[in-house]
């Protein structure tokens, strides 16, 4: 990288480091799930593939970090104890569950860092999109448990009940994440200008907290709505 060009903000490499241990994080969890959960060798595949995508994705961001001169084990590091504890407090005790959990759990946490990059600049927001692109991962889920679901109705109220436990979870999660890292957090709730610029952010960096609490009640609806898409694809009631 040129000396004389300025580095990432602590902001976008909080953003890079966190979403590139999840993107690892999540690859381990797939495989896991996939070798150990998966009834049949198709499902083990198939659930493999997506934990294969997960971990190009992974190092599609760890070139990025590399690129703009940042350590990605540094920029991954202090999100670590967070994203083990939350895949430790969401662990799937059946194949169903883990298949919920990497459409539903995965995709709201995916939805935290969509938010965030909202309010990057182009390249970023473009590869953020890239690694978070889930379309193989909701055919191949909304597929299995759409034919679970009709052939035991009574899977339902279970699934729901866990799909909103794991959100549940990632909610806690991004409200730690934005306490102790208010750079990735002014991301999440800065403002965007008349013209479609940038905001500056609503942050107090100072304490952590939360300035705009307006823009977090858009950020949690927007989050909730997309929470609501996903139990709907999966043929499960968002509230039930």
């Amino acid at each position: 990288m040129n000396d004389s060009a300025p580095g990432p903000s602590s902001g976008i490499v909080d953003l890079l480091g966190v979403l590139a241990y999840a993107e690892l994080a999540a690859f381990l969890r797939l495989a896991e799930d996939a070798a150990l959960l998966a009834p049949t060798l198709n499902d083990r595949a198939e659930l493999g593939d997506v934990a294969a995508a997960e971990y190009g994705h992974f190092r599609v961001l760890r070139d990025r970090l590399s690129g703009l001169g940042v350590d990605p084990e540094e920029a991954m590091a202090p999100f670590v104890d967070s994203i083990d504890a939350w895949h430790a407090q969401t662990r799937p005790g059946d194949w169903y569950e883990a298949l919920v959990k990497a459409y539903v759990g995965v995709g709201i946490a995916g939805d935290f860092y969509r938010e965030a990059a909202r309010h990057a600049d182009p390249s970023i927001r473009s590869l953020v999109d890239e690694v978070l692109a889930d379309e193989s991962r909701s055919e191949f889920v909304v597929e299995r448990v759409r034919a679970a679901l009709e052939a035991d109705p009574r899977l339902s109220g279970r699934l729901a009940l866990w799909a909103r436990r794991m959100v549940g979870e990632a909610l806690s999660q991004g409200q730690r994440l934005a306490a102790v890292r208010p750079e990735l957090a002014a991301l999440l709730v800065a403002t965007d200008n008349a013209d479609g610029a940038d905001g500056t952010g609503a942050i107090g960096a100072a304490d952590g907290g939360i300035g705009d609490l307006a823009e977090v009640g858009r950020l949690f609806a927007r989050l909730t709505e997309e929470h609501g898409r996903r139990m709907v694809a999966l043929g499960l009631t968002p509230g039930s």
